[in-house]
């Protein structure tokens, strides 16, 4: 794991754009084809933004959420409605996003249909997690009944239960998450750049999730900023 630091937000998310567009660059150019792996909530507007306006044949480009909360697409707090939004526009108009609702209400058909298409796919070329106070990552929270199972099962997706968050989940499983050429753990906050120093000194991967990225043989970088 690496770790860079950033002066304030609008420089990190410059960088990690510029680091992002490459590497989909490089993708497409050795196999004609890019998958990136993004994270809700309110962290990467700002990259998104930058993204959105960035050169590249994002025709070529499949873009997937690593959770979405169990709503319908057009729920206020759909992080697909929030890619949509902010980032399925300008230059990244052309984009696919595949999407983690695709039978709502419907938790064990959407579920299957998710596992088949991810399935599908090889090793994705970007995944950008983000981590919560808690010191969660995609919908794998420490409270959730189904924690264990979304970092060991060999399955792709999983339905999780956060006790202490709103709404229930899907969320790609640590192992699919890790099957990535690079990875990335955006933070911003002085708040989470503790929270995160704290979960490194306790080695404790099940009261904090974050830390099945930080280690091993697929140890994601760390852009942050206070």
């Amino acid at each position: 794991m690496s770790k860079q630091r950033f002066e304030n937000r609008v420089a990190l998310d410059r960088a990690l754009a510029a680091t992002v567009v490459t590497r989909l660059q490089a993708a497409i150019e050795a196999r004609d084809q890019a998958f990136l792996i993004l994270s809700g909530g309110s962290t990467p507007l700002g990259l998104f933004k930058v993204l959105a306006e960035s050169e590249l044949p994002w025709h070529k480009v499949t873009l997937i959420l690593a959770d979405e909360r169990w709503v319908p697409p057009d729920h206020q707090d759909c992080n697909e409605r929030m890619v949509r939004e902010h980032l399925l526009k300008g230059k990244a108009g052309d984009a696919r996003l595949l999407s983690l609702i695709e039978a709502y209400p419907d938790r064990a058909a959407n579920l299957a249909t998710v596992k088949r298409r991810l399935a599908e796919i090889a090793t994705f070329d970007v995944v950008i997690l983000g981590m919560g106070a808690d010191g969660h990552t995609a919908s794998l929270f420490p409270d959730a009944p189904e924690l264990a199972e979304g970092l060991e099962t060999t399955e792709p997706a999983l339905m999780t239960s956060p006790q202490l968050a709103p709404h229930a989940r899907i969320s790609l499983s640590r192992k699919r998450l890790s099957d990535t050429r690079y990875g990335v753990i955006h933070i911003v906050g002085q708040e989470k750049c503790s929270v995160l120093e704290h979960a490194i000194a306790s080695n404790d991967p099940l009261a904090y999730p974050i830390l099945n990225f930080t280690a091993g043989d697929t140890s994601f970088d760390v852009y942050f900023a206070p």
